[in-house]
């Protein structure tokens, strides 16, 4: 398995402010150094990279300017984030055009996947329509994904509709959109995500680890936290999957190149053992 890491690090995650009035324009964008970031990571070893949809976007006028970038340091770009709200159906055509053209972003930059987060939590609570709607927007996703080259994947995550074990068993049945675990996030929504590896061996297509120590809560490097890296190591191996590990760290407080250099060092002792 091939070891990528998360521009994210590099100054959190934040959202484009024309996104509030037009949702068409509203991209995931991390405001620190791209430059910067993927130095330190091709420094620590990693061989790929995951970046957000806004962050390819600065480049959709200069692709030289990010090709040159990946290229001097060996580094692929592997996958480009993306999400939505997919449950109301005024947005959904916008929202899809978006989607769309953080496709063609992928594809121009040599991408293989497309991976998604969302399901909005409506202020008047959630309803099974949600998770019918959300559905149907990720087999939408799954196609624009499909007719670029590209394989999506959905990203379970807090704050929307699918954050615990038995709401992914509500959205998973209803579509055909592949899974992509987050470590961190399904342990922080209540499951294990060696066992929810397990039960969609079929559906695995990317994978991000991060760990977290849920009191107080926080995102951490690899092996700091509580999340069994090993009971997931032979998940992923029981289920046959060879694809891209991508540590997605959210933040550190000290240089997010030492956090991306203690993540690797984890990485090596847990795949050699």
């Amino acid at each position: 398995m091939d070891l990528g890491y998360h521009t994210i690090c590099w100054g959190g995650v934040v959202g484009d402010a024309t996104g509030v009035t037009s949702v068409k324009d509203l991209y995931y964008r991390t405001p620190g150094s791209m430059e910067t970031a993927i130095s330190d990571i091709s420094a620590a070893g990693y061989t790929g990279i995951e970046m957000f949809d806004g962050n390819v976007a600065d480049y959709a006028d200069q692709p030289d300017v990010l090709q040159g970038l990946l290229a001097a340091a060996s580094l692929e770009l592997v996958s480009v984030y993306t999400g939505g709200n997919f449950v109301y159906g005024d947005l959904l055509e916008d929202e899809l055009h978006r989607v769309s053209r953080s496709a063609d972003l992928a594809r121009q930059f040599g991408a293989r996947n497309l991976v998604v987060g969302g399901g909005a939590r409506r202020a008047s609570g959630t309803t099974e329509a949600d998770y019918a709607a959300l559905a149907a927007a990720l087999d939408q996703v799954t196609d624009i994904a499909e007719q670029r080259g590209l394989t999506a994947c959905y990203h379970p995550h807090l704050t929307t509709i699918v954050e615990s074990p038995d709401e992914l068993d509500r959205l998973m049945p209803r579509t055909r959109i592949g899974f992509c675990p987050d470590t961190a996030h399904l342990v922080a929504g209540g499951g294990d995500p060696a066992e929810l590896i397990r039960r969609y061996p079929d559906r695995i297509r990317h994978v991000h680890l991060k760990d977290v120590r849920l009191d107080p809560f926080a995102f951490l490097p690899l092996g700091q936290g509580v999340v069994d890296f090993s009971d997931v190591r032979a998940a992923l191996g029981e289920v046959g999957y060879d694809g891209w590990l991508i540590v997605e760290l959210d933040s550190y407080e000290g240089d997010p190149a030492e956090a991306a250099q203690i993540s690797k060092a984890y990485l090596e002792q847990l795949l050699a053992s």
